[in-house]
């Protein structure tokens, strides 16, 4: 059996090195399979309890075949156990609680033997390689690759990418593409992902970031940094937006972007299967920026709503439908880019807006100051839009107003005032009818309106304001302009409509939960009350 180990040395190391070579794999994983397989083999032949190992010489091919016995006193286990006369014969020097090595010869595998061991080595390289793919890409998301289509499957684009494949799900390819086995494509690694069966790589050809990635491999100035794409909006197969910013006041971003003639826009478009690409100037200043990113579309104005999170767009009648896009496209781009939601509308429909705030507001303080309506008209014309506005700013703002004095001014505070008390008692009725605890009316920043607010939200213990999160309590509404259903819009905190700060809302949670610590501070003591202790302490101290 020596002469056929002898014999096989060199195919056990041409087939270490051949395997090696092929998958790129490290030549000692491929040699810890061998001896594996030859370890099951052997196993097989003597007897599986048996604790065998195997050792191949990367260098020389030499084999050993050996199994590990204990040496005890009295065997229990004649397959891993030997007694200390037995023992001696193996190693002399050998004693009780001794691991020895007892030398096998060698075993000549059967078909069946030399099947298991193949799937084994199989295995193990398998293994080896997915994890030699993994680690090559795992630190290589938001590149572009380049591979060759080798499957459609359920809509899905399976990519040779050379060592490993990739896979362009239905969403994240570009609508009416088609993808044929053996076209050449590009796209981008959005991520790689550790999976049981192995690795994935999840490539996209729809995400902004692979026209990012476009330009930046088109125009030279983008790849050196000198011009910089602020923000990157698509809808994938259609139409784009970006927006680019130059770091050197000689280059002109958009004209860079652009090339001769158009050459490097051309060059992304046709790569994005003729999605058309508009470059917008980037502004720090919001509006500025807005209004370039609604062109081709004339702007009248843009308003600025920071409370409600929304930007009104002001537009000419005739530029509406431009404004807007087919399907609402150009706006939604626009929305995307700015990260903002936009709302367009003409002059008519602004001046309609206006005047019927206008109205409602002088409405208001005519009925809750009662005033005639010149005068409440004259408050709102000066700005004023709330009772709270007219409480409390300082007096020589309301007597500055043409026709008012002191005197009037003064009243006028007062009245608003009382206002906001008849205000504040109606919703602490309110609040109480619906159970509200008065506990929760001690917290700090909450008004009686507000206590009304939780109330209708089921709020109406401590423990079920410290339950909230701070987001859950204040967290101001936001509009996701790519969503068509404007009534899923995010509504925001409960209280949301109040603009209560991040640092409010944390210390309204933090009051709430203090009772829960206050808690766990008088039962401590009680706990701690053990009669045992009272009575140590009198015989320990002095008569």
């Amino acid at each position: 059996m020596a002469d056929a180990i002898s014999a096989n040395k060199a195919e056990l190391l041409a087939i270490a090195n051949s395997v090696s070579t092929e998958k790129m794999i490290d030549k000692s994983v491929v040699i810890e399979a061998i001896e594996e397989a030859i370890q099951r083999a052997a196993r097989a032949r003597y007897g599986a309890e048996n604790d065998i190992r195997a050792k191949l010489d990367g260098e020389t091919g030499d084999l050993r075949l050996w199994r590990v016995v204990e040496v005890v006193e009295e065997v229990d286990d004649y397959f891993k156990q030997v007694d200390l006369k037995g023992a001696q014969k193996l190693q002399a020097d050998a004693s009780v609680g001794d691991f020895i090595i007892d030398p096998l010869p060698g075993v000549d595998l059967g078909r069946i033997d030399a099947q298991a061991a193949k799937q084994v080595i199989f295995q193990k390289v398998r293994d080896a390689e997915r994890e030699r793919q993994y680690d090559e890409f795992k630190d290589r998301a938001g590149e572009i690759i380049t591979g060759v289509v080798k499957s459609v499957e359920f809509g899905h684009v399976v990519v040779n990418l050379g060592r490993a494949d990739g896979v362009i799900r239905r969403d994240q390819q570009i609508p009416r593409e088609v993808a044929r086995v053996g076209d050449r494509v590009r796209a981008l690694i959005m991520k790689v992902v550790r999976e049981n069966r192995g690795h994935q790589i999840y490539l996209s050809r729809a995400h902004p970031d692979f026209m990012r990635k476009l330009f930046m491999q088109e125009v030279p100035e983008i790849y050196d940094g000198i011009i910089e794409i602020k923000a990157a909006a698509r809808d994938p197969g259609s139409r784009a937006k970006i927006g680019v910013i130059s770091h050197d006041g000689s280059i002109d971003p958009v004209g860079a972007c652009v090339g001769m003639k158009g050459s490097r826009v051309q060059a992304v478009v046709q790569e994005m299967q003729g999605e058309k690409i508009d470059i917008i100037p980037w502004s720090e200043d919001t509006a500025t920026f807005i209004v370039n990113a609604l062109q081709p579309a004339t702007v009248s104005r843009v308003v600025l709503d920071e409370e409600e999170g929304r930007i009104e767009v002001v537009v000419p009648d005739d530029q509406l439908s431009l404004a807007i896009g087919r399907r609402g496209q150009n706006v939604r781009l626009a929305s995307q880019l700015t990260d903002s939601a936009i709302d367009i509308m003409t002059e008519a429909d602004a001046s309609e807006k206006r005047q019927r705030e206008f109205s409602e507001r002088s409405a208001m303080f005519e009925s809750e100051l009662d005033v005639d309506e010149t005068l409440s008209q004259l408050l709102v014309a000066e700005g004023f839009s709330e009772l709270e506005e007219v409480a409390y700013v300082a007096a020589d703002e309301i007597s500055s107003i043409e026709g008012f004095d002191e005197e009037l001014a003064e009243e006028l505070q007062n009245r608003a005032k009382e206002a906001l008390d008849r205000k504040e008692s109606a919703a602490r009725e309110a609040r109480q009818a619906l159970g509200v605890e008065d506990a929760i009316a001690e917290m700090p920043h909450l008004t009686e309106q507000m206590l009304l607010t939780l109330g209708e939200a089921q709020i109406k213990t401590l423990d079920d304001l410290a339950d909230l999160a701070t987001d859950e309590l204040i967290a101001k509404k936001r509009s996701d302009p790519r969503r068509r259903d404007k009534r899923a819009e995010d509504k925001g905190g409960i209280l949301a409509e109040y603009g209560l700060s991040e640092e409010q809302g944390n210390e309204i949670i933090m009051a709430a939960r203090a009772h829960w610590f206050e808690d766990e501070d008088d039962a401590a003591p009680e706990a701690a009350a053990d009669p045992s202790d009272g009575e140590v302490a009198d015989a320990e101290s002095p008569q």
